[in-house]
């Protein structure tokens, strides 16, 4: 007889009672762990085997853990195997029942994992909808196991279920996944959310709604949306409530228009921002309604208002206490300097800004800009006398890469950086003839090409021009364009030299030490009566930014806390300059004064032979360091020439 034959003959017909009351019993309404041990141990007595296990499958290790497994005459516990080398690896790997009916132990290593030597397998992996095996069901058995229809038919019946089973289990899985996830996202959610049903009556509400509400939501289930939106709210809502009802497309979800005033019982209502929507169960309506508290909100911004109005006020309050800023002084010229500056801040005019060296030009400029409606905007600054003539161009209006040698990429100019902003241009005197044109474009239309470029940039820019040049004089001489002179004094600010400032000289003197001195750590007394009168005797040349360089030397030659100013100012010689006496109770003019120091120190430079500084030099006779006489010559255009020259060229203020 060969092997089928014996292998037929070796197994007996399935029992048809039997086998239907397997059937019933492994496949009965249990669910779980009770389905899945009744149906292998059902499967084994139906098909007459030693075991039939159920099993999932994890894919990452390719390990196969038994949700239940029969052998013989019990259950073995928390069966776990690796698939490799098994017959499993077949099932799980290959998409159609296995059959092995003999010799399963040869083929496969692997099965010698069982407790007993397998000699035959029947098995069928399960799939998900994605493909991906969930696990698989087998039979196996200690003799030889036939594959005849009745077998495999009930064999399939069981699968059946125990695919169905198993499809299951991995759906309530996702869906618990999915529920704590959702219950997560609600529960820790900012906004206050409350579920209501057809009728508005409270099914859910999440820890914020309990908080905004102050109520337990076990407690307000099933109370209707009145006990939260009082009477008005809740009109409000089943008007929206009702709205969507009728809508009939996808989008069924509306912003309340004005939020809703909340008026919780037992609490003090708020004003709430918030979102309707709905969505059927069963044929069952029901809403979300998200709300926020805006009342901290609206307490917040009315502070802040409250806030900023103080703010300007103690604002308004120290200017008009203690001035502009870094802007010390309180005579009368300077005061009259900075109602200027108030009375054009608000406007978009062009300044320009006369006034000798050192006299504050640049926080004149920024006093006009953090005045402004452009504060908010650049304050951009260019010194026309720092920068190379054929740099000029480039630095105001930028250029392309490329657009000469040395460009290697692209660059904005000044125009554009303080675009929506403020542009001060200092020294604006000092500005070659062949660029005031295009900046007189930019100031009357506000446009301009970066150099190398063919594209026109528009620009929003105010102008405060700065010089200390007599640009009205330079016009006549052909060295300042008419035009732009006209279109930059729209708003003319003159500010007056330290020593048109009477006592002023003391209050800068006191706070540039106060000042200084922190900065250098050191500790020095206010000015002293000898240092008073130190400060009001000097006529100080070089202004404010000559005292600075005093008061700085002063505190760090200090050696007892004193200033001692009398050693820190210039030296000066005790011979006086003859210079043309004024007629007694005569009121010289600016331009008469301006004029009187002209030639005082043309008088000096002659008397030393045109030589500024060293012992013998004009500084030293006129007790100025040569630095400032430098500038107080260059301030009022002076160079070495014939003295007939030098004394008959006319001199305006400025």
């Amino acid at each position: 007889m060969d092997g089928s034959a014996m292998t037929q003959a070796s197994i007996a017909p399935l029992d048809d009672r039997a086998l239907l009351r397997s059937l019933v019993e492994g496949t009965s309404s249990d669910t779980g762990r009770e389905f899945h041990r009744s149906l292998v141990r059902n499967l084994a007595r139906a098909l007459g085997t030693v075991g039939a296990w159920l099993t999932e499958f994890d894919e990452a290790t390719d390990r196969l853990h038994a949700l239940a497994f029969w052998y013989r005459s019990g259950f073995l516990q928390d069966f776990t195997y690796s698939v490799v080398g098994t017959v499993c690896e077949t099932t799980v790997r290959e998409d159609r029942v296995v059959h092995v009916p003999d010799r399963v132990i040869d083929l496969y290593p692997g099965a010698g994992q069982f407790p007993d030597p397998p000699v035959s397998y029947l098995g069928v992996a399960f799939r998900g909808e994605d493909r991906k095996v969930l696990g698989h069901l087998a039979v196996v058995d200690v003799k030889p196991l036939a594959a005849t229809a009745q077998l495999l038919d009930v064999f399939e019946l069981f699968a059946n279920r125990a695919h169905a089973e198993l499809r299951r289990l991995r759906l309530e899985e996702a869906l618990r996944d999915r529920e704590e996830k959702l219950s997560r996202l609600v529960g820790s959610a900012m906004d206050a959310i409350v579920e209501l049903d057809g009728e508005l009556r409270v099914t859910m509400m999440n820890a914020a709604a309990e908080k905004v509400f102050a109520c337990p939501g076990a407690t307000l289930r099933g109370t209707h949306a009145e006990a939260l939106l009082g009477p008005a709210g809740t009109t409000k809502l089943r008007t929206l409530a009702d709205e969507l009802d009728r809508c009939t497309g996808g989008e069924r979800y509306l912003w309340i228009p004005e939020g809703l005033t909340a008026a919780p019982a037992g609490c003090r209502p708020f004003p709430a921002e918030a979102t309707l929507s709905r969505f059927e169960v069963r044929g069952r309506p029901f809403y979300t309604l998200i709300l926020r508290n805006v009342d901290d909100r609206v307490e917040a911004e009315r502070r802040i208002r409250a806030l900023t109005a103080e703010t300007d006020y103690l604002r308004a309050e120290i200017a008009a206490e203690h001035g502009f800023d870094d802007i010390v002084g309180r005579s009368p010229a300077l005061h009259a300097a900075l109602q200027d500056v108030s009375r054009v801040a608000a406007t978009d005019a062009t300044v320009l800004i006369h006034g000798e060296t050192g006299t504050g030009k640049e926080l004149f400029a920024r006093a006009i800009h953090d005045r402004s409606a452009r504060r908010e905007g650049p304050l951009v600054k260019v010194n026309c006398a720092a920068i190379p003539a054929a740099l000029i161009e480039s630095e105001f209006f930028g250029h392309e890469r490329g657009a000469f040698t040395g460009a290697t990429q692209r660059r904005e100019g000044r125009f554009s950086l303080a675009d929506g902003g403020t542009l001060f241009l200092d020294e604006i005197g000092e500005l070659p003839l062949e660029l005031q044109g295009k900046l007189l474009r930019v100031l009357q239309e506000g446009e301009f090409e970066p150099v190398g470029g063919s594209r026109t940039r528009r620009v929003n820019v105010r102008v405060v021009a700065a010089t200390n040049r007599d640009l009205d004089r330079l016009v006549r001489e052909g060295g300042f364009r008419e035009d732009l002179f006209y279109r930059l004094s729209v708003f003319p600010i003159r500010l007056p030299p330290l020593r048109e400032r009477g006592d002023d000289v003391v209050l800068v003197a006191t706070a540039l030490a106060s000042k200084l001195a922190r900065d250098l750590r050191k500790e020095v007394a206010p000015p002293g009566p000898a240092d008073v009168a130190a400060l009001r005797s000097y006529s100080w040349p070089g202004n404010v930014r000559e005292l600075r360089n005093v008061i700085e030397r002063a505190i760090i030659t200090s050696a007892d806390g004193r200033l001692h100013l009398e050693r820190a100012l210039p030296a000066r010689d005790p011979a006086p300059v003859a210079v043309p006496a004024a007629i007694p109770g005569e009121i010289l003019s600016e331009r008469r004064l301006r004029e009187l120091e002209r030639r005082n120190t043309i008088a000096a430079l002659e008397r030393c032979g045109w030589r500024v500084g060293g012992d013998g030099g004009a500084a030293r006779l006129l007790g100025v360091s040569p630095s400032t006489l430098k500038s107080r010559m260059k301030a009022l255009e002076i160079a070495r020439s014939p003295p007939s020259v030098q004394q008959s060229r006319p001199h305006g203020g400025g």
